[in-house]
């Protein structure tokens, strides 16, 4: 399942080893998002990351919601050879990189890049030349 046309600002490739997309600061960006990353993981054979891989997406990509007012891009990466990791990116217009805070047993919010952290085999942010990038990388199954 790909996503609509009219939920995606732009398809800038899926096709190849690398996948990418643009978004509208929307909270309807969430679902696009997980279903394109689902779509294009199973058309790469990789259906075992797709539900982890979503599911760090839609973190990212609601915190990019919460911070910015213009377009979200995602891309993704996929790992050359059997073996190997998928790089995930996700990006937004604002330049201050994101904060992984300790969320209170009772906090509501807080939990998101702790989760992408402990899931992830690695992760990290990145300036870009108007706003920034967090990244994560998925170890594939061998």
């Amino acid at each position: 399942m790909y996503p609509l046309a009219w939920e995606v600002i732009g398809v800038i490739d899926t096709e190849g080893d690398c996948a990418e997309w643009t978004f509208p600061a929307d909270p309807g960006a969430v679902r696009t998002a997980r279903r394109a990353v689902r779509g294009q993981l199973h058309g790469w054979g990789l259906d075992s990351l797709g539900d982890l891989a979503a599911l760090l997406v839609s973190e990212l990509v609601t915190n990019a919601l919460r911070h910015a007012t213009g377009p979200i891009g995602l891309r993704l990466v996929r790992p050359s050879g059997r073996q190997g990791v998928l790089l995930v990116e996700v990006s937004d217009p604002v330049p201050d990189p994101p904060r992984e805070r300790a969320a209170r047993p009772e906090d509501e919010s807080g939990r998101g890049l702790q989760l992408v952290a402990s899931s992830s085999h690695r992760w990290g942010t990145r300036p870009g030349d108007t706003g920034k990038t967090v990244w994560f990388e998925l170890a594939v199954p061998g």
